[in-house]
């Protein structure tokens, strides 16, 4: 038998199977490129279709601009962690294209106005993959960098917003994207950073989510550094958002705030919110004690109406505070709408028997003065019920201006020292604060809110919750009124319209 021509079958069988096995290898790395490494794969692995190093993987937008090697590099920056995933599938991330694009495109709107160019040294805080980075480097903008608390080499370096690690009057344009802003923990230091790094003359552009104008006004007053140069609303990736461009003032200063000149003109903002807060009660109730405690549910708090995000810090108030869980506990913790802020705690209380009730209290400081409207000593009367087993539930109101003692119950004099509340508000917080007020005070107020309208204190707070003083009829005796206070339903009802017709949301208390 002739086994010469089984040979040449032999080999191309071989040779077949090889090809087949050559193809399925091959077949089986692309789908894995394809469908698991997002269209690429990674330059150092086994490749049989690896991607040129300066090929653009974001259809529509120019080539990266420039190398890695243009990245801003500083000593004080420390080491960043390694980006995850890496570098190059990141870029491919259908989510950093779509953020990318975006980018481009306002920073190209930028550029057409005048507010960006390419030799700019621009910053961008708070981005956790870069993609603005990228966008302003493929537009032609180079020297370029971002900062975040994890850095994702070669665009973005390790640093905080709120302590960023350049120097001073270092950047011609800084750019605050994705609402990340709105979502600081410290707005205030936020804003202060950017006012140190911007040169003079720089521009400073933010995106916010938040579109409501008191708002917009707080976060004006944030950036004191800045005059604003023009606000829009744009289309985000899934809403629309606030754009806001500012330039930081050629030679700055800290802005001095005048209260009696904040006073002077209210603005519209201000007077609408006071529009959409409930009535004042107008008709003097038979049952005030009831009626009162019924209107406080019905009370629209400033912060149930606004976004309060843009405040440097958040303060409340509390004069004439009685004991810790009078109405610290028992309404501001556990009722008003805070937002979720944390709350700076002023208890303004003279009454000595409640200061013990203070000393481990966190964020409470106590203020053991009586609210007044200058620095004196006080007389401070108090009516105590003698039978009551609680001292401290026994015991009255304190009034600073006493009456004469009834025979029918007991009362007490003590010395103490009164100080000017209005000047001690006005050095306590600012305008860029946001500023809550309890003031339950025997009366006292009519010579209060007189003071801190006069000096224009007033202005500084941001919501008043007023318990107004006034003969109001007794409990015990239908048809009498007590003859404690000299005021009138009338008097109290002039003062809230008063502070209301003056810009101060203010609301009737019990």
């Amino acid at each position: 038998m002739d086994h010469s021509t089984g040979k040449p079958g032999y080999f191309r069988n071989v040779l077949v199977r090889l090809c087949l096995f050559c193809v399925v290898i091959v077949c089986c790395r692309f789908a894995y490129v394809v469908t698991l490494k997002g269209e690429t794969c990674d330059l150092g692995d086994f490749c049989f279709f690896s991607l040129p190093e300066n090929l653009n993987v974001i259809s529509g937008v120019g080539q990266l601009a420039g190398s890695v090697s243009a990245v801003m590099t500083t000593e004080n920056a420390g080491k960043s962690a390694p980006a995850k995933p890496k570098l190059p599938d990141l870029w491919a991330n259908k989510d950093f294209q779509k953020s990318a694009q975006f980018y481009s495109s306002v920073f190209e709107d930028l550029v057409a106005e005048g507010f960006l160019n390419p030799n700019s040294k621009t910053l961008c805080v708070e981005t956790p993959m870069g993609a603005d980075v990228y966008a302003l480097r493929e537009i032609g903008v180079a020297d370029s960098v971002g900062i975040y608390k994890k850095g994702s080499k070669p665009l973005v370096i390790t640093g905080k917003a709120v302590k960023q690690p350049f120097e001073d009057d270092t950047f011609d344009f800084i750019f605050s994207g994705a609402g990340m802003i709105d979502k600081s923990l410290k707005p205030g230091d936020f804003a202060a950073e950017i006012c140190r790094t911007l040169k003079p003359e720089g521009f400073l552009v933010v995106h916010t989510g938040s579109n409501d104008t008191y708002s917009f006004n707080s976060f004006l007053h944030l950036f004191n550094c800045c005059t604003l140069i023009k606000s829009r609303n744009i289309d985000g990736f899934d809403s629309t958002i606030r754009e806001i461009v500012m330039k930081k003032d050629g030679f700055v200063e800290e802005k001095v705030s005048d209260s009696k000149n904040n006073c002077r003109h209210v603005p519209d903002y201000k007077m609408k919110l006071i529009r959409k807060a409930e009535p004042l009660i107008k008709e003097e109730p038979k049952k005030p004690w009831i009626t009162l405690k019924k209107n406080a549910q019905s009370i629209k708090y400033l912060s149930s109406m606004a976004d309060i995000s843009f405040k440097q810090r958040y303060v409340y108030v509390d004069v004439g505070s009685r004991s810790y869980g009078s109405s610290i506990v028992s309404w501001f913790k556990k009722q008003y709408p805070k937002q979720n802020k944390t709350f700076e705690i002023y208890a303004v209380e003279a009454d000595k028997t409640f200061h013990g009730q203070y000393k481990e209290k966190k964020g409470v400081t106590l203020l053991p003065y009586a609210a007044w409207v200058k620095n004196e000593t006080l007389s401070f009367e108090i009516n105590q019920d003698p039978g009551h087993k609680d001292v401290a539930k026994g015991r009255g109101m304190g009034r600073i201006q006493p009456v004469e003692s009834s025979s029918e119950s007991a009362s007490e004099v003590d010395v103490i020292q009164g100080f000017d509340f209005a000047e001690w508000l006005m050095s306590a917080v600012s305008e860029k604060d946001y500023v809550v007020m309890k003031m339950d005070v025997e009366g006292t107020e009519f010579d209060l809110i007189p003071r801190l309208i006069e000096t224009g204190a007033i202005c500084l707070i941001d919501e008043v919750f007023l318990e107004c003083h006034y003969n109001r009829w007794q409990k015990c005796c239908p048809g009498e009124r007590s003859s404690k206070y000299p005021n009138t339903y009338s008097q109290c009802l002039d003062l809230f319209t008063s502070l209301r017709e003056s810009g101060v949301l203010v609301h009737q208390w019990w």
